[in-house]
């Protein structure tokens, strides 16, 4: 669906911000979406088929990539793919000894894990904005939107998964009388405050997840609609235009990666403090 065939601009929008949705439809049952407004029907229990493909591949790419850098690791010279994975582990082993003041050895990994994930679902956003929907619709598919990040659904489960992962250390390194003890006796230290505080610790520990997950969505949404309506414009101005903007957003991919994974070590240091 290339923006120079005759389909309207607001028509083309809807169609790369559309993803390939599958659910139950109230009137066809289980299927796939042809539509936004078939989409949004199929309420809860719809998934996004392009989001999470394109998140397992990417995961799969990672997994992929490091084992291959693991096995033909040397002593001597290091290749370029050596070189690589090991300044990506050194920069997380850097970030992690400043970030994180706890003993656990499950944060490192953790923390490259999400590092390396979000980077390669973020860099997804550099492949022009019709190459993969013009492709999948030739093969019969009318949706296809591959950056995973775009998706708040994508980015909510991600910060949701390292928000259990709060909770979790907060209860096993605190006891449960311990983190209930900081959610009522923070920031006041007086029974009589013990309300005020829980309504304080309760929304701002609820808001971690919430604005991890809409930061990253938020600029790698307003990421893609730029380049979708770069894409709108005449061919000499989509050069022109769309070169340095993505140029410039290899830097936002890689920044909203490292805030990210950043600020989930930071909250997790904090879950392993003894106050």
């Amino acid at each position: 669906m290339a923006a120079g065939n005759d389909v309207t601009p607001t028509a083309y929008i809807q169609h790369h911000l559309q993803n390939l949705t599958f659910g139950n439809h109230p009137e066809n049952g289980w299927s796939l979406a042809h539509s936004a407004l078939e989409a949004r029907e199929m309420g809860f229990w719809a998934i996004h088929l392009d989001t999470m493909g394109w998140s397992i591949a990417m995961g799969v790419l990672f997994i992929w990539v490091f084992r291959k850098a693991g096995k033909i690791a040397t002593t001597g010279v290091p290749g370029k793919l050596q070189n690589a994975v090991e300044m990506v582990i050194e920069f997380i082993e850097n970030l992690v000894q400043g970030a994180f003041h706890g003993r656990n050895p499950l944060i490192a990994p953790l923390a490259l894990t999400l590092f390396v994930w979000i980077l390669l679902m973020n860099t997804l956003k550099l492949i022009p904005v019709d190459y993969f929907p013009e492709l999948f619709m030739r093969l019969g598919v009318d949706y296809m939107k591959i950056v995973p990040t775009t998706d708040p659904n994508a980015t909510l489960g991600i910060a949701l998964g390292a928000f259990f992962l709060i909770l979790f250390y907060s209860i096993k390194v605190k006891g449960v009388g311990g983190f209930a003890k900081e959610l009522s006796l923070t920031p006041f230290n007086h029974w009589a405050l013990i309300p005020f505080n829980l309504l304080l610790e309760i929304i701002a520990l609820l808001v971690k997840p919430f604005s991890l997950a809409m930061r990253l969505f938020g600029n790698m949404f307003a990421g893609e609609v730029i380049f979708i309506l770069i894409a709108l414009l005449p061919f000499w101005a989509i050069w022109l235009l769309d070169v340095p903007w993505a140029i410039f957003h290899i830097l936002v991919v890689t920044l909203q990666a490292f805030i990210f994974t950043t600020l989930s070590v930071v909250y997790l240091s904090a879950a392993h403090e003894h106050h």
